[in-house]
């Protein structure tokens, strides 16, 4: 399984014989380098998405014509870029699972918002969501936009991932001590990867706080574009 991160919450991941792009908010994203894009966009054969702020969403319909893919998420949001845009999707909803190939995507929920920008201001979009991903005998939890929640102990019952992928930047979502009590207390992840910061200033520029407070973990902090086994 690779991991690559593409800044900010943007992520692709190979699973189970599957490119997945979740959240590409490439142009425009101060992380990631416009001379990478291709490279980050090769072979993808699906996108997911969380939620619809502008920072996970903003380009997505655009690289799902440019490439020919399919759009998994929300199934309010999804209906609307069907009708209006003409992609491909398939929408569905928290406690629902879809089959990409061989790996299995459930959406589970997040606490957060979710809008995109109208010329007559914010549109709601459907609920924020994240994804428990299983393939290649792993479960991998992105976690989307969230803070902390009572539910990831539901989660944890339900799915045991062993890999969590976790917003951590603070201000918009969980910070690094929030993301760490997560992992020490509702999860049991043998792998942290935390997302969601250093992009801007108000955000954590560091994983060291969450290095710190979860001996015995792998957390990972890779750099934009560094791909890894996970």
């Amino acid at each position: 399984m690779q991991y690559t991160w593409l800044g900010h919450a943007s992520i692709r991941l190979e699973i189970g014989g599957q490119v997945l792009l979740i959240d590409p908010w490439l142009a425009g994203n101060p992380s990631f380098p416009d001379a990478a894009r291709d490279t980050a966009l090769s072979g993808a054969t699906a996108i997911l998405l969380t939620h619809g702020h502008g920072d996970h969403a903003s380009e997505v319909v655009e690289i799902a014509k440019e490439r020919g893919l399919t759009v998994y998420g929300i199934y309010d949001l999804m209906s609307y870029w069907a009708e209006a845009h003409g992609i491909e999707v398939v929408g569905f909803n928290k406690g629902g699972t879809v089959q990409i190939g061989d790996v299995a995507v459930t959406m589970v929920n997040a606490t957060h918002s979710s809008s995109i920008g109208t010329d007559h201001g914010p549109m709601y979009a459907g609920a924020e969501a994240g994804f428990m991903i299983a393939g290649e005998g792993r479960t991998v939890y992105v976690s989307g936009d969230t803070d902390v929640m009572a539910d990831m102990g539901v989660l944890q019952a339900l799915h045991a991932p062993e890999i969590g992928i976790l917003a951590a930047g603070g201000h918009f979502t969980m910070d690094m001590r929030r993301a760490a009590y997560a992992a020490s207390e509702l999860f049991r992840f043998s792998t942290v990867i935390p997302v969601h910061y250093k992009t801007f200033p108000l955000l954590e520029q560091s994983a060291e706080a969450l290095v710190a407070a979860l001996p015995g973990v792998d957390v990972r902090a890779p750099d934009v574009m560094e791909t890894i086994e996970i």
